[in-house]
């Protein structure tokens, strides 16, 4: 409960001083003026520290589960909620400020510096367990955001007790005082995370640096300048908690390659051979040498299954190079497998491959399993590869200019493909077709999400172009899949593909009769495909736009 608090009448005496209230102020080793200064800049250690936690949960929870803005509301709500309960909790801690801030700091590095390896250990090991610890991760995420905030919030009223105690001040500019630090070091703690921990440490020893330097700054501070403060049992219990803290810690770090070797092989198996963090996300590559099959991964969603890969791809290619075709566009597509069955028409004479994930597009290149899986289509000197932003690299794009353009994008549920999937987007892609064009799009599976997919058509219509859905089955394992990274394994995983087919007049897909024989494709399964498709329809589904996403 708030208290309501009166103004002091003139001349009163501190709080400090009334009977059962804190302490008295306390006996420095340093004038009052450096005291100030090294408090404050604690606070701008620790605020730094705090929006760290907060950062690595939101990233590592849309990592792991997908819709970056359920994740990030989730955890930003939950936080500010649990940092008020924390403050007003700890104004009964204020008569032990010093201890109680001691402890508060030790808590949250150990909390919040294994926050990531704790939440990363569940999703893997338990992830594909299903019944009750399906929603384990999700669970996790809430607990450490509810614990990261409560400890947070309950930095403030002990900080501005401290500061206080040093010199007796207006509360307004304590709270100046406070608060300026505060937020100066969230904002060097929200530039450090992306720019120097995550690219140079990764997100592991990253969080776990972080909560060493949490904890040896807030005990420097409490041993430092108010060590006097404290009884002879809570110096010794603080000791032994952050010697025990900072241990954990360092046998983290030092344990952290290991782990994440085990969790890896924990949830791709024990196949795994290329391993990197680029610039846009994870990429793992397992198989795909000795007879193995190849599965790539992208922040751990498998997007590439070689023992399917085929249909797929046959069934996004060959019904839009039906005409003419010298011209092609492929919007993503890095690893060159869309490019391969582009390359197999005659008559092509410049494939365009735009890819956002240069990491990508260089394992297609040498990879020896991508390579062999793509039979190096980007050493065709009729390809061109640009690493850029589909999105961005449309609208400076010459219009008219190609055939064919091959959207052959992630799932339109993830939240970073949304953009990718909007009624400009398609805007952009009608103005690069020249007079006959036609525009293929991926559009997630039929069976398992026919409201995104019959969105996904009802976007392209809008953008005035006419639509021809089809699908195609046969999916052995979770390739291209959607925004929650459902094990290949498990019984709900997506068993089909959903494209649509657009022109600017009625499109039909078949195949070209004077193209190149698909090794799987045939137009009898072409037919089926589009009456199964069409069997599905949602009518009446809203285009999904840039300000009003509907996926």
């Amino acid at each position: 409960m708030i208290e309501p608090h009166a103004p002091a009448p003139p001349g009163s005496p501190p709080p400090w001083s009334a009977p059962g209230g804190p302490a008295g102020p306390v006996r420095l080793p340093v004038r009052t003026g450096t005291a100030r200064f090294l408090v404050l800049a604690g606070v701008f250690v620790c605020a730094a520290c705090g929006l760290v936690y907060e950062l690595e949960l939101l990233a590592l929870a849309s990592y792991l589960m997908g819709d970056s803005v359920t994740q990030a509301s989730v955890v930003l709500s939950v936080m500010v909620f649990a940092m008020g309960i924390g403050s007003l909790a700890a104004k009964r801690l204020r008569g032990l400020a010093a201890a109680g801030f001691g402890a508060v700091e030790a808590t949250l590095a150990l909390v919040g510096g294994c926050s990531a390896m704790a939440l990363y250990a569940v999703f893997a090991w338990t992830g594909d367990w299903g019944g009750m610890w399906a929603g384990g991760p999700r669970c996790l995420l809430v607990a450490f955001s509810l614990a990261t905030g409560l400890l947070i919030g309950a930095e403030v009223p002990l900080l501005m007790e401290l500061i206080q105690r040093i010199r007796r001040q207006d509360a307004g500019g304590a709270v100046a005082d406070l608060f300026a630090a505060d937020y100066v070091g969230a904002l060097v703690g929200g530039l450090a995370f992306p720019f120097l921990l995550l690219p140079f440490l990764g997100q592991f020893t990253g969080t776990l640096l972080t909560g060493a330097v949490n904890a040896v700054v807030g005990a420097a501070l409490v041993f430092g300048l108010f060590r006097r403060d404290l009884t002879r049992r809570a110096r010794w219990l603080l000791l032994l908690g952050n010697a025990v803290v900072l241990a954990i810690l360092a046998s983290a770090a030092v344990l952290v390659d290991d782990f994440e070797r085990a969790a890896r092989h924990a949830f791709y198996g024990r196949d795994v051979r290329v391993a990197l963090q680029s610039d846009v996300q994870e990429v793992v590559l397992t198989g795909g040498t000795d007879g193995r099959g190849l599965g790539l991964f992208l922040d751990g969603r498998l997007r590439v299954s070689g023992r399917d890969e085929p249909r797929y791809h046959e069934a996004l290619v060959h019904p839009a190079m039906t005409g003419t075709h010298a011209r092609v566009l492929i919007l993503g597509g890095g690893d060159g497998l869309a490019a391969r069955e582009v390359l197999r028409h005659p008559g092509v004479d410049r494939v365009d491959v735009v890819d956002l994930d240069a990491e990508v597009v260089r394992l297609a290149r040498t990879d020896p399993g991508l390579s062999a899986l793509n039979e190096r289509a980007f050493a065709d000197p009729r390809v061109r590869v640009t690493t850029a932003d589909a999105f961005a690299w449309l609208r400076s794009a010459p219009p008219a200019a190609y055939d064919v353009v091959v959207s052959d994008l992630p799932d339109p549920g993830i939240t970073a493909s949304t953009k990718l999937y909007s009624q400009e987007f398609y805007g952009l892609a009608r103005r690069v077709l020249a007079p006959g064009g036609r525009l293929v799009v991926h559009a997630g599976p039929v069976a398992s999400g026919p409201r995104v997919y019959w969105t996904v058509e009802a976007t392209v219509r809008a953008a005035g172009l006419r639509t021809a859905p089809y699908r195609t089955g046969g999916r052995h394992a979770g390739y291209a899949a959607g925004p929650d990274r459902t094990p290949a394994g498990r019984s709900d995983a997506p068993r089909d593909w959903g494209f649509v087919l657009a022109a600017r007049t009625e499109p039909r897909p078949r195949l070209d009769p004077r193209g190149p024989r698909p090794h799987v494709l045939t137009d009898a399964a072409l037919a089926a495909g589009e009456r199964s498709a069409r069997a599905t329809r949602i009518a009446g589904l809203p285009a999904s736009t840039l300000v009003h996403p509907r996926y």
